[in-house]
């Protein structure tokens, strides 16, 4: 049996450190239907993915603070997933072309729509869901 992208709630990891952010982004995206488990740092994403918990999406903030910053992580979440679509988002980094990213993954520049945040997210994930 095959699960469509209509009965299927995608699910984002959020990757955030700004508390204020991440609740507003995690709120915002849940409104438009994904199911999203936020956490402040890379590790606690990798935590997360080593315990094969459910992620259809990695949508993680390039520069997390303290410990490993977005593109270090995607590349871990890589090893552990190798289909995993990434999302990136920075106010200081103007686009994939500045970074060193996984293969395919995709940028918003920050501040971003929300509404536009959704439905990237939606694509990525659609490429690794069953028709």
């Amino acid at each position: 049996m095959t699960v469509s992208m209509e009965q299927h709630r995608i699910r984002v990891l959020l990757v955030e450190d700004e508390p204020l952010l991440r609740e507003t982004v995690a709120d915002a995206l849940r409104e438009r239907g994904l199911d999203v488990h936020a956490v402040a740092a890379g590790e606690a994403a990798l935590r997360q993915l080593e315990r094969g918990e459910a992620c259809d999406v990695l949508f993680t903030d390039i520069n997390l603070g303290r410990g490993i910053d977005g593109v270090a992580l995607s590349f871990a979440a890589r090893r552990l997933r190798p289909d995993l679509p990434v999302v990136y988002a920075s106010g200081s980094v103007g686009g994939l072309a500045q970074l060193r990213p996984v293969a395919g993954a995709s940028f918003l520049r920050k501040p971003y729509d929300l509404a536009a945040a959704g439905a990237l997210l939606r694509a990525a994930a659609a490429v690794m869901l069953p028709a």
